[in-house]
């Protein structure tokens, strides 16, 4: 029986955090995606811990936007979190695209990091 979209995200989310955990050294840059805004957070999964986030939700982000649901709000959150961890000292992340596909905002955020200096 084939499910809803919902339940096809929520499969491929268990999916690969089974596979995947992040430490202080090189933490999990989680993304969660609405359909108005987008969330970025670097996670600490040993010590369960948020160490950096970033969010459409902020006024430096929101400012100059006509809407957060968006690939141009997704490249300044990427590049928002890129720069909050390099500053704590964080080069290296695993990259968690929390069961979404990889293009559109999901894409875009995540080059954003890469060209912020993030490696994963």
């Amino acid at each position: 029986m084939k499910g809803t979209r919902k339940q096809a995200t929520r499969s491929r989310h268990k999916r690969i955090r089974r596979k995947m955990s992040g430490t202080a050294a090189k933490p999990r840059l989680s993304i969660f995606r609405s359909n108005n805004h987008i969330v970025a957070q670097l996670i600490d999964d040993v010590a369960q811990e948020t160490l950096a986030a970033a969010s459409t939700l902020e006024q430096e982000i929101k400012q100059g936007l006509d809407t957060t649901a968006n690939c141009a709000a997704a490249t300044k959150v990427g590049e928002l979190i890129a720069q909050r961890a390099i500053a704590k000292g964080l080069n290296n992340v695993v990259f968690d695209r929390g069961g979404k596909l990889y293009h559109g905002r999901v894409r875009a955020l995540a080059e954003a990091a890469r060209s912020g200096g993030l490696e994963f």
